[in-house]
């Protein structure tokens, strides 16, 4: 009888310091969760990929610079918050502020690092080019390329790259490329335009859907104000449909290329290029920038009216005119002023 009672007097012991260590450790483990990692730099990262566990992902933390807690507190940490089973691949950043729970958080949902650009309207396809460059991440694949390798990389052999990116945001991987960025905006481009050429008013003196691009990326560049994309759509296309010179000055200064610095004279109104269009009728050969959405929806259902002309205000906004006789009063009006 004394017997029995011994061993269990030994088992609720026994019991009772497993009890105890276990609570020690979880209360360990959640200590450890909550404490900032301290790094050594600002922030460091990883990536994971396709069927990577803790056990790889570990090692690679550590590679990476965190150092913080035993493998053991780690795996009890996804343990005790579930989340060991989910775990998304992709590139984490993480800084020396966040806390192993943080970490463990950041890998069940998914919440990678990506690079993010934006293509801003407007611009042309030298700009697009100097600003991936400068861009820090991801891997440069791109600069030094002519623009019809860039063109071949992203699957557009033999097409000129003006006008072929949508403005958007993009984001790609830390560990992605910038050939990315621009694969992804040409696709939305290749999207974007299909859809407004499919849902244009049908009577646009236009051909094709490069001619609808070409007409976007002047109304942007002349559009001050938003709002004021479809009127100036409809003056550029009453233009064409009347056989008139569209006389746009974007046009020259695009033609004029490195020789532009700024401002326009006479004579260059009368040098005749391939996108002069005072010397030249109908559409320039190529876009002349980025054109956004708004400004490929203008130019496919252009505003309605007479207006034959138009001038800036000097405030964004513009003045349409009907006669080239309204047109000459009001250029003298808002030169004079500006």
């Amino acid at each position: 009888m004394a017997k029995k009672r011994s061993w269990a007097s030994r088992f609720i012991l026994f019991a009772a310091l497993f009890g105890i260590l276990a609570l020690l450790a979880y209360l360990q483990t959640w200590r450890f969760a909550g404490q900032p990692l301290a790094l050594d730099q600002d922030a460091v990262q990883f990536t994971v990929e396709k069927g990577d566990g803790l056990n790889r992902i570990l090692p690679k933390m550590r590679a990476a610079g965190i150092t913080r807690g035993a493998d053991w507190q780690w795996k009890a940490l996804a343990l005790q918050t579930g989340m060991s089973g989910r775990i998304h691949v992709g590139d984490y950043r993480i800084s020396r502020q966040d806390t192993p729970a943080e970490v463990l958080r950041k890998l069940a949902a998914g919440d990678t690092a990506r690079v993010k650009f934006t293509l801003i309207e407007g611009w042309n396809f030298k700009q697009l080019m100097q600003q991936l460059k400068d861009l820090p991440e991801p891997v440069d694949d791109v600069t030094g390329l002519s623009p019809s390798e860039v063109m071949a990389l992203v699957g557009k052999k033999g097409m000129h790259p003006e006008g072929r990116f949508l403005p958007d945001t993009y984001f790609v991987p830390l560990s992605g490329k910038k050939s990315q960025i621009l694969f992804d905006a040409a696709a939305a481009m290749d999207k974007a335009l299909a859809e407004a050429w499919d849902g244009r008013d049908k009577t646009l003196p236009l051909q094709s859907a490069e001619q609808l691009l070409v007409l976007a990326s002047i109304v942007e560049k002349e559009t001050g104000q938003a709002h004021e994309r479809p009127q100036i759509a409809g003056v550029f296309v009453r233009r064409l449909q009347a056989g008139m010179r569209l006389q746009t000055d974007p046009t020259v200064i695009y033609g004029m290329g490195d020789g532009y610095q700024g401002n326009i004279r006479k004579q260059d109104l009368r040098r005749d290029t391939p996108y002069n269009t005072y010397t030249r009728a109908g559409l320039p050969p190529t876009p002349i920038a980025m054109p956004g959405r708004a400004a490929l929806l203008a130019s496919a259902h252009p505003a309605g009216g007479d207006a034959l002309y138009f001038v800036a205000k000097g405030n964004g906004e513009h003045l349409f005119s009907a006669s080239y006789d309204a047109h000459r009063k009001a250029v003298q009006t808002y030169q004079k002023k500006q």
